[in-house]
């Protein structure tokens, strides 16, 4: 099943720690979370005990993740990190405001990945739900050779039960898979 995920449909969610908001692009209760979050301000991360995060900056650069092991390197645009999301974080942004996307899912129930899908790569996408998504600019994208055409900031929930092949067309696109842990 594909679904057209519009821009008018997402939610915005105040971050558990007070300290900015998420637009929640797609998400399934308390198990997972597909969003975009400004970051304007250094500061800590919300506590996700149990859930694991993956995340890429889509807009902006210099963004850097401390915790007590080290630092998270996010300053590339479109180079996607994971982490537990119990890590204790604060950001420190080196260059001005950015803006990430972000995949957050229970650990014990789910998997979470974010790829980049470039034009001309193709993925092959497993048994689950995966959320296809425009950061920037027009996209186009094949679902099992059908092209679907996404406008900036739009994105597909494709929920599917076999192994699916999708091709980048058009732009650049986010893919978040989330898929039984």
């Amino acid at each position: 099943m594909i679904t057209l995920l519009d821009p008018a449909g997402y939610l915005r969610t105040p971050w558990k720690n007070g300290g900015g908001t998420t637009v929640d692009i797609a998400f399934s209760d308390d198990v997972w979370r597909f969003g975009r979050t400004p970051i304007v301000q250094p500061g800590p991360f919300s506590d996700y005990a149990g859930y694991d995060r993956v995340q890429v900056l889509v807009s902006g650069s210099g963004l850097v993740l401390e915790t007590p092991q080290g630092e998270i390197d996010v300053r590339q645009p479109f180079r996607p990190v994971r982490f537990a999301g119990e890590t204790p974080i604060v950001s420190r942004l080196e260059a001005g405001p950015v803006e990430v996307v972000n995949l957050i899912g229970a650990r014990a129930q789910v998997k979470v990945d974010i790829l980049t899908l470039d034009e001309d790569r193709t993925l092959l996408l497993q048994p689950g739900t995966h959320i296809v998504y425009s950061p920037h600019g027009d996209a186009t994208v094949a679902v099992q050779g059908n092209e679907r055409k996404l406008a900036s900031d739009y994105a597909l929930r494709l929920d599917i039960t076999v192994p699916t092949r999708l091709g980048g067309r058009v732009g650049c696109l986010l893919v978040g898979s989330i898929t039984a842990a």
